[in-house]
């Protein structure tokens, strides 16, 4: 493949990537869809004109990617997981598992999996496809002695078709760039969310259709509220009856001069008995704000994600304690086994049989992730240096320290020794 047709592909792939399957579309479409184009919006009901708002009210009703919690969820979480590289590790001299730089995958693991893309794009790429599609595929390119040079994802999840064949492998079929490319197991990464058959995994918008629908039909609400001009708002009283002319010129100067966010406060000049009653509506008392909020914690508990994370919930939950208490339960509940469910995949579909046996696997990185701050890590390594658990060297590496000399020798206060030494007042070290 040419560098300038994976580069258009990779232009293309969150356009890919935000488009619903084709069972979700249904429910998604401009004809059918929760905020459907409309042919009656006031004046275009004589002129059969679809105005621009209504036209993008479709538009947004098909990509739930345009909802600012759905959008928010999968930026945290592809993001957060892709900062934690993964690699090769295999059994250490002493038994303790240690990074092998020196396998092939590691290049394309942790630096440069394929010519367009880094590490940590490629890698959020795949697990924002896993959130949304429940599918990530990237096709696995050897060089002539077998080991794997690169991944290629596949920029349309949703367009991935897998099937059973007789001697019981899998083949992939999908188009890219136009061309219909086909693949077996052996030449295809395939990470499959929750759920699905047992061949592909289900669609998170697909399955929770109504729920991603519900929220934008309520987003969009609440704009139009606002367009509208609601504050201030009401209607002009006469006690004098008014002709059809006088009707359309009373109209005309409220539209032109009153309504709209940007007149908003404009004063108003009345004569000949008009009287202006305010119709004001707190958004509110509407129960708009309580509704989006609904809307946007319900997209939260699909995807995991405690709400103070990505701005919803009350002040004990945004910061302070609650927000440490969300970030473990985020950790420990929601990226734990997301992460799982992605080494699990590497390790089986990437390494060998032999060297799967040997004890090598594929693990992410979560040592960045479960940092403390400054204070915090000075007290975890005086304990651990302390009790012997760390040496110097240890800590310092890491906090990306250069050793120092004689600190990789393990030590301990003097005043740990046994009870019974303490009470007798031996020495421990030469038996007096």
């Amino acid at each position: 493949m040419t560098r300038e047709a994976q580069g258009g592909m990779l232009r293309a792939a969150w356009r890919w990537l935000t488009e619903e399957p084709a069972q979700a579309k249904a429910s998604w479409g401009l004809e059918s869809g929760p905020s459907r184009v409309a042919f009656s919006d006031q004046d275009n009901f004589r002129t059969n004109r679809v105005t621009v708002g209504d036209y993008l009210d479709g538009l947004v009703s098909r990509s739930p990617m345009g909802h600012s919690a759905t959008y928010a969820c999968v930026n945290l979480l592809a993001g957060t997981s892709a900062s934690l590289t993964p690699a090769v590790y295999r059994p250490g001299p002493d038994g303790v598992a240690v990074e092998d730089s020196s396998h092939p995958l590691h290049w394309v693991l942790k630096l440069d999996p394929n010519f367009d893309q880094d590490d940590y794009e490629f890698w959020e790429f795949m697990f924002a496809s896993v959130e949304l599609q429940g599918n990530a595929y990237a096709e696995i390119v050897r060089n002539g002695a077998g080991n794997i040079t690169a991944l290629l994802p596949v920029l349309n999840p949703s367009g991935v078709t897998v099937r059973r064949l007789e001697d019981g492998d899998k083949q992939y079929s999908w188009t890219a760039d136009g061309l219909a490319k086909v693949c077996r197991q052996s030449d295809m990464l395939h990470i499959r969310g929750m759920g699905g058959d047992g061949l592909k995994g289900a669609s998170t918008l697909s399955v929770c259709a109504r729920t991603f629908s519900a929220a934008t039909t309520t987003d969009t609400l609440a704009r139009k509220v606002f367009e509208n001009g609601v504050m201030p708002s009401g209607f002009l009283e006469t006690d004098k009856p008014l002709s059809g002319e006088q009707r359309a010129v009373l109209e005309s100067l409220l539209q032109d001069k009153f309504v709209g966010a940007i007149n908003a406060g404009r004063p108003m000049l009345l004569d000949n008995g008009l009287k202006w009653n305010s119709l004001s509506i707190n958004p509110e008392d509407a129960q708009l704000l309580e509704s989006r909020k609904f809307s946007g914690e319900e997209i939260c508990r699909i995807f995991g994600v405690p709400p103070g994370m990505v701005g919803y919930g009350d002040k004990s939950s945004n910061w302070g304690t609650g927000k440490e208490v969300d970030v473990l339960g985020f950790e420990k509940f929601t990226l734990r086994k997301r992460l799982r469910r992605f080494e699990r995949a590497l390790t089986k579909q990437l390494l060998t049989r032999v060297e799967r046996q040997s004890g090598a696997y594929i693990k992410f990185n979560i040592e960045g992730l479960l940092r403390g701050d400054s204070a915090g890590r000075a007290t975890f390594y005086q304990i651990m240096v302390r009790l012997g658990v760390l040496t110097r060297n240890e800590a310092r590496r890491l906090e990306n320290l250069p050793p120092i000399e004689g600190g990789d020798v393990p030590i301990v206060q003097m005043q740990d020794i046994p009870l019974a030494q303490a009470v007798s007042g031996t020495d421990g070290g030469n038996g007096q």
